[in-house]
């Protein structure tokens, strides 16, 4: 069982305050959603947890098993199991995804051999050609694509958390499911993936479906439910929660 941990979490973006005190907890086998409107920091707490550079916390914890993320580099973090689903993936000319995971692969130990087959298998779970595996790391792909090879990349690293942000943007609606019954399926495995989803949108919870839902503004949790949240905010929008 994996638990990331993040308790009171403050952080900046340069030298404005964006993370004002976010505590929350997810399990292995566990999809929490994080829902809020445009602006609201929800971008900003993914890429604090992953280490992206720019973006600092400045108090309060995040730990995944036990490990303080926050003190790691962001390659270690991947390493400790965290995955980041990036809501603009960035593309990254003359490296080959079969490259970056047998990379990932023998990092972690793994034989990675393994790789090209694991790939084959998770491109056809996903209606997600297997040329794709031959071309340079999300250069000229669409959005969709790219969201499809992220979720490609994370079923090939079987990470303990996955942080999936704005993972519906670009995908229609086959390709949302298609992608959506992958994650739910990593999520009742042998060794079941924990999941943080970031959107502002219901679409994508209509197919991966959420255990918890955090209503998130102005850079913190205002409330936690269950799926009936996604109903509410359907019916009322963010101002219920003077957002």
């Amino acid at each position: 069982m994996s638990e990331l941990v993040v308790e009171d979490l403050h952080a900046v973006v340069g030298d404005t305050p964006i993370l004002h005190g976010v505590t929350l907890t997810v399990r292995s086998g566990e999809v929490h959603a994080v829902m809020g409107p445009n602006g609201s920091g929800k971008s900003t707490l993914s890429n604090v947890l992953m280490g992206r550079p720019g973006y600092r916390a400045t108090s309060g914890s995040a730990t995944l098993d036990g490990v303080d993320l926050l003190a790691l580099p962001t390659w270690e973090r991947a390493r400790a199991g965290l995955f980041l689903a990036s809501q603009y993936p960035t593309e990254v000319p003359g490296v080959f995804v079969t490259d970056v995971l047998a990379a990932a692969y023998e990092a972690s130990g793994r034989d990675p051999s393994l790789v090209p087959a694991r790939m084959a298998e998770e491109a056809d779970a996903i209606g997600f050609g297997r040329d794709f595996a031959d071309r340079a790391l999300n250069v000229d792909l669409s959005g969709g694509e790219q969201k499809r090879n992220e979720t490609l990349q994370l079923a090939v690293l079987e990470p303990r958390i996955a942080i999936l942000d704005e993972l519906d943007s670009g995908l229609d609606v086959d390709a949302l499911r298609a992608v959506s019954r992958r994650l739910e399926a990593a999520t009742d495995g042998p060794a079941p993936l924990g999941i943080l989803a970031i959107t502002h949108y219901s679409r994508l919870l209509q197919e991966l479906h959420p255990d918890v839902v955090h209503i998130f503004a102005g850079g913190r949790i205002l409330e936690t439910g269950g799926p009936e949240l996604v109903d509410r905010l359907e019916a009322e929008g963010y101002a219920a929660w003077d957002a």
